[in-house]
């Protein structure tokens, strides 16, 4: 599974992965050596490099939050994959937003080059998986600025493609 965690104004991608039977964590892309256990509701204990951490989930109204012993941070966890994280990534119009893969694929065209003024709602990049082609449109009105993936690239779940402003 792979999660896009933000910490305060910091983002992370981490993949979590079952192997014979232990948790295999990676953080942008490097392994970490972690070992967590759900110990009550909204509480984790978590054993990283080897040190000792618990961690408390706390949630006021849309914000949620962590505790990591008295310090508090900001906190947002999404799945790439969700459609509920890809409507909410393209809400609001201010700023720029970033077009990701909703699942592993090959890119077959695309549709707006860089600096190409796009509506919102339309064709950007074309990814292709499982034999079936998806048009990824635009969150928004603007000009794509970067295109990030090429044709005939191999993309996986979340990588993003694309940035809107």
């Amino acid at each position: 599974m792979t999660f896009d965690v933000q910490i305060d104004e910091r983002s992370f991608r981490v993949e979590l992965r079952q192997s014979d039977g232990r948790l295999e964590c990676r953080v942008d892309g490097q392994p970490v050596e972690v070992d967590a256990i759900i110990t009550d509701r909204d509480v984790l204990s978590l054993v990283l490099a080897g040190r000792s951490y618990e961690i408390k989930r706390e949630r006021v109204g849309p914000d949620q939050h962590i505790l990591v012993g008295v310090t508090r941070y900001a906190s947002e966890v999404r799945d790439p994959r969700s459609l509920r994280a890809r409507k909410a990534a393209g809400d609001g119009a201010e700023g720029p937003r970033k077009l990701a893969a909703p699942m592993p694929g090959k890119v077959v065209r695309v549709l707006a080059p860089a600096d190409t003024p796009v509506e919102q709602g339309q064709g950007v990049i074309v990814v292709e998986a499982m034999k079936m082609q998806n048009e990824l449109k635009s969150p928004k009105k603007g000009v794509v600025r970067q295109v990030l993936a090429q044709e005939g690239a191999t993309v996986n779940a979340g990588d993003v493609l694309a940035i809107v402003e």
